[in-house]
């Protein structure tokens, strides 16, 4: 499995209802149903769909962290990372940026405090952020900004794998195309595979080489991105083409 980073087989994920926490009952409702796929090291997968189809499940589960799963996750590379939506929800906004992305690091050990504040002004220049971004807060930086801190954290303890879970849907267009560029440019200077989710079709179609579409749970179709975008399968499929003003039904 030499160039394989990921392999999800019959997965199913579950949620305990609200009530059912009061009432102290076991109850569960499930999210996930039945999801198989795997991706290869330096591929970019798309998985598409409404909200609230358990895309987000989908990619915390693949991370462990949704615990109550069935089914099988297994990674063939180390400490995979996640980019979340909102930036300024996932960075600690007591810190500054330099000791936010210095902190998987001290937790790992073995290195020096000069080589990790090394690796840091790396991890930022790889981004496009000069080393005065270190002495700030996330409060004192633009969404893109951070956006870009929260790329740099991904990358500091040199994942294979990344998650990126609606990473330019809070931003403007002129920011977002200039994102998407950014993790172009990783994933072909670093080789790093990315499960790209979005609900945004033409960002996925100008990124992906395969797309996966989900709907309550399911994923109905999977394929090459030209072959599900322009010979859709599934109803549903077409429909969500249809809604992006991608295809006629």
């Amino acid at each position: 499995m030499a160039d394989m980073v990921l392999e999800v087989n019959h997965l199913s994920a579950y949620f305990k209802d609200k009530e059912s926490i009061f009432a102290n009952t076991k109850f569960r409702r499930q999210i996930l149903h039945d999801i198989t796929f795997s991706m290869a090291r330096g591929e970019i997968v798309g998985l598409v769909g409404e909200s609230g189809s358990g895309k987000s499940t989908l990619g915390k589960s693949i991370l462990g962290m949704v615990k109550d799963t069935e089914g099988s996750i297994i990674h063939y590379s180390k400490q995979p990372q996640m980019i979340f939506q909102e930036s300024y929800g996932s960075l600690n906004p007591a810190k500054k940026v330099g000791w936010i992305i210095e902190e998987p690091l001290r937790i790992r050990g073995g290195m020096t405090d000069e080589a990790r504040k090394a690796k840091v002004l790396r991890r930022l220049q790889r981004v496009g952020l000069d080393e005065k971004f270190v002495d700030r807060y996330p409060s004192e930086l633009s969404g893109g900004q951070r956006q870009r801190v929260c790329i740099a954290l991904s990358l500091v303890l040199n994942p294979q794998l990344i998650i990126a879970d609606e990473p330019v849907s809070a931003l403007d267009v002129t920011v977002q195309s200039q994102i998407i560029d950014l993790l172009l440019q990783i994933n072909r200077d670093l080789g790093i595979a990315i499960l790209f989710i979005s609900h945004d079709l033409k960002v996925v179609y100008q990124m992906c080489s395969r797309v996966m579409v989900m709907t309550k749970g399911e994923i109905v179709e999977q394929g090459e991105t030209d072959e599900v975008y322009f010979s859709p399968k599934q109803k549903y499929t077409r429909e969500l083409l249809y809604s992006a003003k991608i295809v006629e039904i």
